[in-house]
């Protein structure tokens, strides 16, 4: 008995030991993070700030922005409205039940400046069947948004955060467990884009503009089959659910497009420019990796992470964005001419529909290439 009162005495001291060990490191451990820890002001009275409320368009269009902030931080109000609807994702008919913010695949692009306050109203019309919610890469904090965003069908939230990384970044619908990945990949997912406040540079002072910009949303559908190998067509989301998760789990999906459907920016839908403009492009995967690829121009700069406080690349052909993150890319055309811009994993390209088209006028220049003898028999 006394050798287990010896024991029992030995282990509480060693462990009053540790605790007191434990509690210095603990102490130093807080002090260096305190120490390393940004230093935060107290909370801006948002009444004494400036409103702007935006419109917003349908991808692959952005809406009005100034690429230079003018004035101090503002509160910047958007309102995106819940869709669940079909949509024809290909030339045969092939459709998906898809649940989109304000109808499009992808979501609108956000614009504002670091430093500002979005406040997103999102709705959920009673005419929908499923809860939903939105996650935004660029926000801290409680999941993205999605823990205070979540809403059921009749619902409506505000939501504000404030932007404080420049750059472009993924938003999507983010329920929880498997809901998460399902509701992404069919359609539920955009981009914010955070500009610095002086405007966009090359990393070493040399201000950076665009005449255009485009955002392009790359999205990948899985769309079960029936016996005989035909797309299978539902009438609701979740009548589909539990085909498409079995489809979803093989990691190989049936379509890969630009903007929601196969062809959805090309021939008449491709996007314009002139030759000597410069055009911003921003591509994003909510989910996948990809890598766009200009064919016949190049990315004079790009941002590959998306983050515009890191150096863009120079000169590159193609680049790479990885899945849940947006990049951006800026090129002046120098020639006229119809471009392809694809997923340059070539068979996501032509065969499961991840191309667009860029249309460009202007005047040719031989300097730059020039046919010097035309196809014709071997001499």
């Amino acid at each position: 008995m006394n050798d287990l009162n010896l024991l029992t005495r030995r282990v509480l001291l060693a462990g009053a030991a540790l605790s007191s060990v434990a509690a210095t490191v603990a102490t130093s451990d807080s002090a260096m993070a305190q120490e390393a820890a940004p230093k935060i002001g107290p909370a801006p009275n948002l009444e004494t700030l400036a409103r702007h409320k935006v419109d917003l368009v349908a991808p692959p269009f952005v809406h009005a922005h100034d690429q230079v902030a003018k004035g101090p931080p503002r509160v910047v109000a958007f309102k995106l409205v819940i869709e669940e609807k079909r949509l024809v994702i290909d030339e045969a008919g092939t459709t998906v039940q898809a649940m989109t913010f304000n109808g499009s695949v992808p979501g609108p692009m956000l614009v504002v400046h670091q430093d500002d306050f979005v406040e997103l109203t999102l709705v959920n019309p009673d005419t929908n069947t499923m809860a939903h919610n939105i996650d935004f890469h660029a926000a801290t904090g409680a999941l993205g948004g999605a823990s205070l965003t979540f809403i059921s069908p009749g619902e409506q939230v505000v939501l504000r955060f404030k932007a404080t990384r420049s750059g472009v970044f993924v938003y999507h619908c983010a329920p929880g467990g498997a809901m998460t990945p399902w509701h992404v990949v069919s359609g539920m997912n955009g981009a914010i884009m955070v500009l610095p406040r002086a405007g966009l540079d090359d990393g070493h002072g040399k201000a950076l503009a665009y005449d255009r910009v485009y955002y392009v949303g790359e999205q990948e559908f899985d769309i079960p089959r029936d016996e005989k190998g035909a797309f299978i067509h539902y009438d609701s989301p979740g009548e589909g659910y539990s085909d498409m998760l079995k489809v979803m789990r093989g990691l190989i999906p049936t379509h890969v497009v630009f903007n929601g459907a196969v062809g959805a920016l090309t021939g008449p839908n491709a996007m314009k420019a002139s030759v000597g403009e410069t055009v911003l492009i921003i591509h994003s995967q909510a989910n996948r990796d990809t890598r766009p690829h200009l064919i016949g121009g190049h990315a004079d700069y790009a941002w590959e992470t998306g983050k515009f406080r890191n150096p863009p690349e120079v000169d590159l052909e193609t680049w790479f964005i990885r899945g849940g993150s947006a990049g951006a890319a800026l090129y002046t055309f120098l020639q006229p001419g119809h471009y392809d811009y694809v997923n340059h994993n070539l068979i996501e390209a032509v065969e499961l529909g991840a191309a667009a088209h860029f249309e460009v006028d202007g005047v040719w220049r031989d300097d730059l290439m020039t046919l010097v003898s035309p196809p014709g028999a071997i001499s």
